[in-house]
């Protein structure tokens, strides 16, 4: 689309209204000849053009001379005012061709054309922006019957597209979305930027009860933050709420003006709603509502209605199969974690941490597992090992394995001795189910604690990771290899010596394995993550070794790491009530405590801090006790705060009396070395790292 050029005396004119512009421009030079001679009719169609705040044109003569009103002007941006009285074709340029082709067409045969959808080059501020119109083009025929022109009248539906759009992303969204805390992010994220709305309620009924969610516009607080699980509140069945209304009755309400949140407004954020809907979320097993506010008055318009319950149709269907998936989830999970080690063992000069990670589909238990135990003789005993599966047969076949391992270690750890047991059981578990295809791998050593010898043996399962935290590299240990459990192999072991500063780490498949990419790659990348990390803390390079290698896996992940310390390290718990003061008590707790250890001062403040907003986030999350535990040691300072809920339990504390939940993750990640989340068997844990200067 050409630009006409800017005549000098164009801008005083470009601040007149069209009709201004009309009636002073010279038509004696175009040819439609002097104003006041004009056939009747045009001039009929000209004024009517002129006063229709809808985008409407008209172009007459041999050369199609345009004529537009105020609305259309903004259409035409920086070609207004200079386009008035030109030919079409030198105003629209290119796009011409299209539109000049359907205006000839209809001066030839008299019958009106309706472009459902055209798209426009429209400027909108600094910017120029591709808008919807569907523009219907009618005959104006003069006082003698002959074609005189035609009009065009435009109406844009870029925002009707662009919802339609959205509407699209929405389901495919929603689709992608597991539990219901997934699908209240989908939500309020897709309701805010399509309805550009003040506030949004998502809500589902639990119990007889209801629990909800909500965004507010220009808020800090973020009670659905992407990183943390959604802040979810009760509400019982109360008396003229429209969202409890919607939900109970199944039908939909909206109001254009008014205080529709008067009667039940919990804060000043509720008492400004001045429009809402209120869309019913019915399906055979759940109920629930989203109801959408504007601060101003708003109409709902009939197509917005529509939309309104189309995406409240895909939104029920969403939460319902979230709902069952949950349900398995939940099972499969518990199942899962409840036959791995609920805590690992405390060693003065040894840090231990783990990290089990379900696969992509997350709905069955899985058979990788890890374990760390001490033996009578003080060693530490660890093993991390992979049954070939995803489901409950696996989990099973998983803790029968860790069980006689234990019970093996502790009558001989030598690891070709436990191999030799375990082969055994493996081999007597196919034969028993008359299923060959049990396939077990496993990487078992023992930890001596006097000097750092580890004794390792591997049945089929890829080679621990050693970090030589004072050179800042890695390398894979050299375990002899030996047979998956379970074929009659014979096994020998290995050594391998941990100095102060060194981290071993063992993994299960999943962690390097890639569909279409080869082993070694995958090896090579958490090699080199390992050797790249800031420092040796086991917790953190659990969480590297999780991310390391590139792509998704559809396998689940186990990690064990064990750290000789280059020093003791200190420690301290608290545990922390489920009460508003309780973050408060735990910074008084933590100043005194790294004080009395001689921390840096910058430290501290900055832990304080960290450590405030995690223990908020777990009481608000969890509404139940969180533990927060300490652990310095010369290079670093740990700090995890643990809770023991579950994923989409409902706040008891009062939000506003503990934080600003939605600054606590972009403090850590500023004021932070590192740190990551960690799925535990009752709840979650939350952790950061600090390196001492």
């Amino acid at each position: 689309m050409t630009t006409l050029p800017t005549q000098p005396g164009d801008a005083p004119g470009s601040m007149r209204g069209c009709a201004e512009l009309v009636a002073a421009h010279p038509w004696h030079a175009t040819d439609l000849g002097e104003r006041d001679r004009w056939d009747p009719v045009l001039a009929a169609t000209v004024d009517l053009v002129l006063a229709s705040p809808v985008p409407m044109s008209v172009v007459c003569g041999e050369r199609f001379v345009l004529i537009y009103n105020d609305a259309f002007a903004d259409m035409l941006g920086a070609k207004h005012p200079a386009a008035l009285g030109c030919p079409a074709a030198e105003v629209f340029g290119e796009g011409w061709h299209g539109l000049g082709d359907i205006i000839a067409d209809v001066l030839r045969t008299g019958r009106p054309f309706l472009e459902a959808e055209a798209q426009v080059s429209v400027p909108r501020g600094a910017h120029v922006e591709q808008a919807s119109f569907t523009r219907g083009h009618s005959l104006v025929r003069d006082r003698h019957g002959n074609p005189l022109g035609v009009l065009t009248v435009a109406a844009e539906t870029t925002q009707v597209t662009r919802r339609l759009q959205s509407l699209g992303d929405l389901t495919s969204r929603l689709a992608a979305a597991l539990t219901v805390d997934d699908v209240a992010r989908v939500v309020l994220t897709y309701a805010m930027a399509s309805f550009d709305l003040d506030h949004c309620v998502f809500a589902v009924d639990d119990g007889k009860e209801y629990r909800f969610v909500r965004r507010i516009r220009g808020e800090m607080i973020d009670e659905a933050d992407e990183r943390l699980p959604p802040l979810w509140k009760r509400i019982g069945p109360l008396p003229g709420s429209p969202l409890v209304a919607a939900a109970t009755s199944g039908r939909p309400s909206f109001q254009a003006d008014g205080a529709p949140l008067a009667e039940v407004a919990t804060d000043r954020h509720e008492r400004r709603i001045r429009a809402l809907a209120a869309m019913p979320l019915r399906t055979p097993s759940l109920r629930g509502a989203v109801t959408m506010g504007y601060r101003t008055a708003h109409a709902w318009l009939p197509a917005e209605r529509a939309l309104l319950y189309a995406a409240a149709e895909l939104i029920a269907q969403a939460a319902e199969r979230a709902r069952r998936f949950e349900a398995q989830h939940g099972t499969a999970m518990l199942l899962q974690r409840s036959m791995l080690p609920e805590h690992l063992p405390e060693l003065d000069r040894f840090r231990i941490a783990a990290r089990y990670d379900v696969g992509v589909d997350g709905n069955a238990a899985g058979g990788d597992f890890y374990d760390a135990f001490e033996l009578a003789d003080g060693r530490l005993a660890m093993v991390l090992g992979d049954v070939a599966g995803h489901d409950v047969r696996a989990a099973a076949v998983m803790g029968q394995v860790r069980a006689a391992l234990r019970a093996l270690a502790l009558t001989d750890p030598a690891p070709p001795t436990v191999l030799a047991g375990l082969d055994r059981l493996v081999g007597s578990l196919g034969a028993e189910s008359r299923n060959e295809e049990i396939f077990v791998t496993v990487v078992y050593g023992v930890l001596d604690p006097a000097d750092g010898t580890i004794t390792l043996a591997s049945a089929g399962h890829p080679p621990p990771v050693l970090r030589r935290g004072r050179r800042g590299t890695a390398e894979l240990v050299a375990v002899p290899p030996g047979a998956p459990l379970g074929l009659g192999g014979v096994w020998r072991s290995g050594t391998v010596r941990l100095e102060p500063g060194d981290t071993i780490l063992m993994f299960s498949d999943g962690v390097v394995e890639r569909r279409g990419r080869p082993l070694d790659e995958g090896l090579d990348a958490l090699v080199a993550a390992t050797a790249a990390a800031a420092g040796g803390d086991p917790r953190n390079l659990c969480a590297l070794a999780t991310a390391a290698v590139e792509g998704r896996t559809d396998d689940d992940v186990a990690v064990l790491a064990v750290e000789r310390a280059m020093a003791l390290s200190r420690s301290a718990t608290m545990q922390v009530p489920a009460e508003p003061t309780g973050p408060s008590r735990v910074r008084q707790w933590m100043s005194t405590r790294l004080r009395e250890w001689a921390v840096p001062e910058p430290v501290i403040g900055a832990a304080i801090l960290c450590t405030s907003e995690l223990t908020t986030n777990a009481l608000l999350h969890a509404g139940t006790p969180a533990q927060v535990h300490i652990d310095l040691s010369a290079e670093r300072l740990l700090v995890s705060v643990a809770d023991t809920g579950t994923r989409g339990s409902v706040t008891r504390a009062r939000t506003d009396a503990l934080s600003s939940r939605g600054r606590g993750l972009g403090l850590i990640e500023e004021l932070s070395d590192t740190w990551g989340t960690d799925p535990s068997v009752r709840g979650s844990t939350v952790w950061f790292e600090m390196l001492i200067p």
